[in-house]
């Protein structure tokens, strides 16, 4: 309605300044007024052209170098434009018209800097470019996004403007154009001081969770890329006319269940956020290769529960999963931690990922505790350091038996991330 009301006032306005200068021109008669008339004769039917001139046939599509990237990642866009009929055009201007999921950067660990001051990484992403068609049937355009943040964004909209020298006529028309853009979150370097390595009779430390038992074989399975060669069964291997594998007890025992506290919480901080995400998939990664099997439990608005045992399919579920994750929930989430306790089989090694405890946190771990074998606590601080209060809870957390690996600002912008009490 706004449109209409707006190209019928440009099109009474041209059309009474050109009756106008007429009227002039008959009345007044004369070589002044005759040249005025013929003079603006051929801007009026310019103005008329391009107020009719239909932009909305015209043919518009995005096409990126990139569809799936990790976080931090940039991505090259090109914009293509097709029209019949080459109408003269002075000027394009084409905008982007960006999903409010992109409207954050994400700088890798870099960004673990501004873990105080979160909003500094909260920018409104504009990309306007201005091409100059003139009788031109096709043009094309390319810009460049750089910084992009974890998620899956759609890209819908492009916004092209166009209009008169003088500024009397303005057109602008929106072009759905639908792409999606995947940003994984970035797997890291993972250090164990000391890793874990579960058998029969309990749980131990050793420097090497990937070095199998040799010497207490337990079974056969098929051979799966990983295995080493000393590993095959010849005689099964030959029984059975396929690659066959010894399976050893701390390969059978060994199951740690990762726990990520997905919850929404009134001082919610995006980068520590990230932090869980990349510290989550940067330790599947890790123990994936060891070739330690590992699951997956999230907590958030909804609970989702990802067994991997060293499938890759599922592995690709869990990035996938990770990938559109986001914060919610009502719930508190020892609360709901405490419900999930009830399903969990007990002997597992737990790894919780959180950046929020307190007196009900602490609570449910002890429960967890004593069905577990190990409970182990990722925290990563909101504001990126550990308060004084903090710091007592997680002593005394500590002193009852549960391990606490504090990853603070500084340490998630090394290089490698350094867990340890594992």
């Amino acid at each position: 309605m706004k449109e209409n009301l707006k190209f019928i006032g440009n099109f009474a306005f041209i059309l009474f300044l050109v009756v106008s200068l007429f009227a002039y021109a008959m009345f007044q008669g004369g070589f002044v007024s005759w040249f005025l008339f013929y003079a603006f004769l051929p801007f009026g039917i310019y103005h008329i052209g391009l107020l009719l001139y239909p932009m909305r046939n015209w043919k518009v599509s995005r096409s990126l170098s990139r569809h799936v990237i990790q976080a931090g990642d940039g991505v090259d866009v090109t914009i293509h434009v097709k029209r019949r009929f080459p109408f003269p055009l002075y000027y394009c201007i084409c905008e982007e018209v960006f999903p409010a999921s992109l409207h954050r950067i994400d700088s890798r660990k870099e960004k673990y800097h501004f873990m105080k001051n979160p909003e500094k990484l909260l920018s409104k992403r504009e990309i306007k470019r201005i091409v100059f068609p003139y009788f031109k049937r096709e043009f094309e355009l390319t810009y460049s996004m750089k910084q992009i943040p974890r998620g899956e964004h759609q890209l819908r909209d492009i916004r092209i403007r166009t209009g008169d020298v003088f500024g009397m006529v303005k057109k602008e028309v929106i072009f759905t154009v639908e792409e999606q853009l995947i940003a994984y979150p970035n797997a890291r370097p993972v250090k164990m001081e000391k890793q874990i390595s579960s058998y029969g009779q309990g749980s131990v430390s050793s420097q090497s969770l990937h070095l199998k038992n040799t010497n207490v074989a337990t079974g056969v399975r098929e051979y799966m890329p990983g295995d080493k060669f000393s590993w095959i069964d010849w005689k099964q291997t030959a029984k059975k006319n396929t690659m066959i594998t010894k399976e050893f007890e701390q390969e059978k025992s060994t199951e740690i269940l990762l726990v990520l506290d997905s919850c929404f919480y009134a001082d919610e901080n995006h980068i520590s956020y990230e932090a869980l995400l990349e510290l989550a998939i940067s330790l599947m990664d890790e123990l994936y290769k060891q070739g330690t099997e590992v699951g997956l439990l999230t907590i958030g608005e909804e609970t989702v529960h990802v067994p991997v045992h060293n499938e890759p399919t599922k592995k690709e579920l869990v990035r996938q999963h990770l990938t559109r994750l986001q914060p919610g929930g009502s719930k508190p989430f020892p609360l709901k931690l405490k419900e999930e306790l009830i399903k969990l089989g007990s002997g597992s090694i737990v790894i919780l990922l959180t950046s929020h405890i307190d007196e009900d946190f602490g609570d449910t771990v002890k429960k967890m505790k004593q069905r577990m074998k190990r409970v182990v606590v990722l925290y990563v601080p909101t504001t990126g350091n550990i308060s004084e209060t903090e710091r007592h809870a997680i002593e005394r957390y500590r002193f009852e038996g549960i391990s606490f690996c504090v990853l603070s600002a500084s340490a998630l912008a090394t290089n490698s991330l350094e867990v340890n009490h594992i």
